[in-house]
């Protein structure tokens, strides 16, 4: 029922563009400006460049998504930049199919890539009044180790990381 895998050259990126809005409006209800919440499909294929797009589908749909970069050079995080830290963005899950799994399988697949690539760390950000996610990914492993200030952002975010050795 459920199957992870790449983004493939055929997969619409408006398709995933609109995924992300539902995936991110309780976020948006919540006063919170998250890029995902209402960027354009160019912004989406923007942020998927450089890094590992996976789709999640739930009996053939399109459920989730989540990129997986690797170190970056330069970021406004600087845990990102960290050596062997790598980073998962644009992490969403259809609404109506949270709670079947899907976004701890889209990170399962992210930290394989990671570990792959032999990177140390798997890190994220998320707004800090977003406790139920920080709550979530700290059941998965994900422990607090930064705070960034995102530009233009209204919060102020909670950086995560799991070890993966």
């Amino acid at each position: 029922m459920l199957q992870i895998r790449a983004m493939a050259p055929a997969d619409s990126v408006h398709d995933l563009t609109r995924l992300l809005h539902r995936a991110y409006a309780r976020l948006g209800a919540m006063g919170l400006n998250y890029t995902a919440v209402d960027q354009a499909p160019e912004v989406t294929a923007r942020r998927i460049e450089g890094g590992q797009c996976y789709i999640a589908e739930w009996s053939g749909a399109l459920a989730g998504t989540i990129v997986v970069k690797p170190t970056y050079a330069v970021n406004e995080c600087a845990y990102f930049t960290r050596p062997g830290v790598a980073a998962v963005h644009q992490f969403g899950v259809e609404p109506t199919l949270q709670g079947h799994g899907i976004g701890r399988a889209l990170l399962a697949q992210s930290e394989r890539w990671a570990q792959e690539r032999s990177f140390r760390e798997l890190a994220m950000d998320t707004a800090e009044q977003a406790t139920h996610l920080i709550d979530l990914y700290g059941r998965l492993g994900y422990e607090h180790v930064d705070w960034v200030q995102w530009t233009g952002k209204v919060y102020r975010s909670v950086v995560l990381s799991k070890r993966l050795d």
